[in-house]
This record gives C-alpha cells, sequence and structure tokens, in this order.
C-alpha cells in the first residue's frame, strides 16, 4: 500500500483512502448476499496532502496522517482505482473521526 501513496500525493487538504472489505460471510460461515451487505464506512489512510490555508490565511495542516483508521460519510469521496484497487480522495472536513489506537 505504501506504494500507492508514492504514486498519487493528494493536493491540499485531501485525503486519500482504501475502505475496508465488507464482511461476506457470517461468524458462522453463512455466506451473506452482496444486497445484504453493509455499505463500509471506515478506511485506512493511504496518503495525505500537505494541507491548506483558511479563510485567515493561516495554514492548517490534515487532521489525520498515513496508517490511521477513519470513519467516513455514508456518501462523497471521489472513487479512483489504482492497480486495481479502489481507493477514494475526500476533503479533510469530511472525514468524521478517526480510530483511537
Amino acid at each position: 500500500m505504501a506504494g500507492i501513496g508514492k504514486r498519487l500525493i493528494p493536493l491540499l487538504d485531501r485525503i486519500l483512502v482504501e475502505r475496508f472489505i465488507p464482511e461476506t460471510r457470517t461468524k458462522g460461515g453463512i455466506m451473506i448476499p452482496e444486497k445484504a451487505q453493509a455499505k463500509v464506512s471506515s478506511a485506512t489512510v493511504v496518503a495525505v496532502g500537505p494541507g491548506a490555508h483558511n479563510a485567515k490565511g493561516e495554514f492548517v495542516t490534515p487532521s489525520v496522517k498515513v496508517g490511521d483508521k477513519v470513519l467516513l460519510p455514508e456518501y462523497g469521496g471521489t472513487k479512483i482505482e489504482i492497480n486495481e484497487k479502489e481507493l477514494f480522495i475526500f476533503r479533510d472536513a469530511d472525514i468524521l473521526g478517526k480510530w483511537a489506537d
């Protein structure tokens, strides 16, 4: 995954994330149909832009770093594919939270 972060560097306050893979089986081994699978709202940060200026002209760095586990909104983000992996770009302000280590 580190190679993707070196190949695509997000600009300004944008964050490149890879969503977690949805569960396809229950703990008991039963297959979950695709329509019944819950949309995954968690992801791992793959790359982070340098930051952006706020309305006062002050430089603000992003609130997450590479490797952080974050909570995403249900909708939004820009979907891209790199090396057959599905990734999303969000603005730093769109990230809802990050999981504590």
